[in-house]
Parts: C-alpha cells; structure tokens; sequence
C-alpha cells in the first residue's frame, strides 16, 4: 500500500485526477486525465491504414453483419491507434483509497445543478412523458445525463472509431482483464449503426471508451436501447433533449426499474464484522430481505423496515474516515447496470435530488 494522503489533500488530488473524465471513463480503467481536450487529435495519433489484424476484423464484420466489405475495410483503415486510449485504460495506481465524499463532491456541485435545472425546465414535458411511459422519475433521468456530460457541455473529443479501433486491437497489457472482444464487439455495433442511420464514422466523438451523446451511451446500447422519443423519424442523442430522455428512461426500464420504489433505505451496518461482510458478499445485487438484515444486526430505517422486496447492504467508502452505508434496491441496481458502480449511482441520485428541490422550491 502506498501512504495515503491525508484527507483535503487527498480530496484536491481527486478532483484534479477526474477533472477531464466522464462517469464511463472513471470507472472504466480509471486513471488519468489526457495532457488537454484535443488530447485525441494530437501528432500521436497513428493511421492503421491496412494493418493485417485490422483487416481481418473488417472482414468478419462485413460478413456477420452483412456489410460492404470495401465500405468496412476503407473505414477501419481511417481508424487511428490514440496512446492517450490505452493509458486512460490502464488500471488506477495502487494503494488509492476511494473517496465517497470526494466523488460526490465532483458531481453534485452547482454548476450541474443550475444546468440541470435548466433542463429540467427546457424539457420538463418530455420528462413526465418518460416517466408515464417507463415509470422513471425525472430526478432520475436528470441525475444520469447531468453526471454523465453536464446535459452534452462534455461529451468526450475521441473519435469513436479510434477510440474503439484502438481498445479492439491494442488493448493495454497490463489490465487486469483484457477486454478487447467486448471493445471488438462495440465497433461492430459502431460500424452498423453508422450504415443504418448513414452516418458519417469519422465524424462521431466521445469519450476514450467510445461512448457518445449527452447520456454517453455505447454503441451496442444506442441499437438496443436508444428511442426515437420525440417521433421525428430520428434518434438523436447528442442535441434532442427528448430522446435522450426517452433513451435513458428505456434502458433502466429494460435493466429491471421498478416504478414508485425507491432507490435505497438509510442503514446502520452491523457492528459485527462476519456480519457485514456476509451482507456485502453480493455486492449491490439485491439479496436479503428486511428480516434478513435485521437478523444480521444491520438495523433499517422506518421506511426499509417495510419493505417488500430485497435489499443490498451498499458501502461507500470514505478514505481514512468510516464508511457510509445505504440499503439499495432493485431500483439502486438498474442505476448500477448503466455504469456499474454504487459511487456513480448515489452520485446521480444526489445530483437529481438536488435539482428537483431547487426545481420545485422556485415554481
């Protein structure tokens, strides 16, 4: 373990860290920030050109999905190998402590939650339509694309052939699994979305895991998930608030989203500690019930008393200070599916909450 730095300092270092990356790239290898903005245009971007590798993905591609397999090999020779792609994916240097209070900081601050609030209100219509329609409350909703790109202020400056080209075939060594088939599988989507909706695959730009729009959605859920919400014969999820509403609505509905429950419980953890490590064995996977906790020693509030349904005993913690805990839902974990993490889920619920109350205290 390396020595931890004591806790405003350790704060500032976060904060420096995450200041350039989304929600997607902080826990996607989590680690450093590029040297600026244009970081992926910079002279150390290199063309594949006709690379024998790349050539032999293009062609399983233009097969499996039917494609031109000219239009495939021409694009994929335009991708760029982007160092700055596979540093960023690197793992997080040993021995750093995570920091709820830290994370939260990043999020819920007021520059997202007057952006926020302008969302909110800009789109307020197509909000209680999502929420009719799926169930999800527009706290939520919000909470999601204001932590992801500050409603489409920051939606990532890679283009996202090279940054998918370049986790496709040059994923980092060092990883602690490599996940260049799931990358691969992700141009793929790419590839295909492009021809179906005849975009152009140089233009699209995102983060340096290859998510894009204002919710940061990859490529694979853009074909799955995204709607066309607003019934303009179109899916646009970098400039129309209303599909990206809809899109971010869906996909929780579809990961299990459970309307009127809440998100999570108040909890006191159990003091024993074969106790708690038994409840957080799962993970933020839902797995006991209220009883359950209580035989554990863990003691709900009023409301998570009641129940009905399982719980995950979620632990956030705090550096050198005691963790925080919270009792999730299903709900907390259809959060935790669009990126799988409880800090960014309590993160977005923060934010949402925030907004909402600045939303309903000036009407």
């Amino acid at each position: 373990m390396t020595t931890r730095l004591p806790l405003p300092s350790l704060l500032a270092a976060l904060l420096a860290l995450t200041a350039a990356l989304t929600p997607t790239e902080l826990f996607a290898g989590k680690g450093r920030k590029t040297s600026s903005v244009n970081d992926a245009q910079a002279a150390e971007a290199v063309a594949y050109g006709r690379r024998e590798d790349l050539m032999a993905l293009a062609a399983g591609i233009a097969e499996r999905r039917a494609l031109d397999a000219a239009w495939v090999e021409s694009t994929l020779a335009q991708a760029r190998y982007v160092p700055s792609v596979v540093r960023l994916m690197q793992p997080a240097p040993p021995g750093t402590p995570k920091n709820w209070a830290a994370y939260r900081a990043r999020f819920v601050e007021p520059v997202r939650i007057r952006a926020g609030v302008a969302f909110w209100r800009e789109h307020e219509p197509w909000l209680r339509e999502a929420e009719a329609r799926f169930g999800v409350p527009a706290e939520v909703v919000v909470g999601i694309v204001g932590v992801e790109t500050i409603y489409g202020r920051h939606p990532g400056n890679y283009r996202v052939l090279d940054a998918l080209a370049t986790l496709s075939l040059d994923f980092p060594r060092d990883a602690r699994r490599d996940r260049s088939a799931f990358f691969r599988d992700e141009l793929e989507a790419f590839l295909l979305l492009c021809r179906q909706r005849d975009h152009d695959p140089l233009a699209p730009r995102g983060s340096y895991a290859g998510a894009s729009g204002m919710p940061q959605f990859m490529p694979s859920s853009q074909l799955r998930y995204a709607v066309d919400f607003d019934g303009d014969g179109r899916i646009d999820l970098d400039t129309s608030g209303a599909d990206v509403i809809g899109s971010v609505a869906n996909y929780l509905a579809v990961f299990g989203w459970q309307p009127g429950q809440p998100t999570h419980y108040g909890v006191n953890a159990p003091t024993d500690v074969s106790d708690r490590a038994a409840l957080l064995l799962p993970d933020i996977l839902p797995s006991f019930s209220a009883a359950q906790f209580a035989e554990r020693g863990a003691v709900l509030d009023a409301a998570g008393r009641d129940h009905a349904g399982p719980l995950a005993l979620v632990e956030l913690q705090n550096g050198e200070a005691a963790p925080s805990y919270v009792a999730g839902t299903q709900n907390f974990y259809a959060i935790t599916r669009y990126n799988w993490s409880s800090y960014y889920a309590m993160a977005v619920i923060d934010l949402g909450q925030a907004v909402a109350a600045v939303v309903r205290s000036t009407r």
